[in-house]
């Protein structure tokens, strides 16, 4: 093996982590961002905390198991009747950001050199 072959499997390993980090990172916030609506929707509803905690929970499953967020929405709306799909489409937006920058506080720096910021 040449020092071009090892800069090359060296370069495709730091591109297949990155995607890896990038794929953990966006799977983390989806989920994050479902928990807080599903919070959010809660305290809609008037859930208890447990009860809220449950439906945050659900929210988080729906999520994982709808192939989109319209798909998600729509099924979380079914669950959550009394609020309407615009207004957790409206909510959907906050959660998201809130979501955002809360993984970015609990990840402040970068991992490593090579790495970037998570948020930025």
């Amino acid at each position: 093996m040449t020092g071009n072959d090892n800069a090359f499997d060296d370069r495709k390993k730091s591109q297949e982590a990155k995607y890896k980090m990038d794929e953990e990172r966006q799977f983390k916030l989806r989920a994050r961002r479902n928990k807080l609506l599903g919070l959010w929707a809660a305290a809609q509803m008037g859930l208890s905390d447990a009860e809220a905690a449950e439906f945050a929970k659900e929210a988080v499953m729906i999520g994982l198991e709808a192939p989109n967020d319209e798909q998600f929405i729509l099924r979380l709306c079914k669950r959550a009747g009394e609020i309407d799909e615009s207004r957790l489409v409206e909510e959907l937006s906050r959660a998201e950001e809130q979501a955002e920058k809360q993984i970015a506080a609990e990840f402040p720096t970068a991992l490593d050199t090579d790495h970037e910021q998570v948020g930025g």
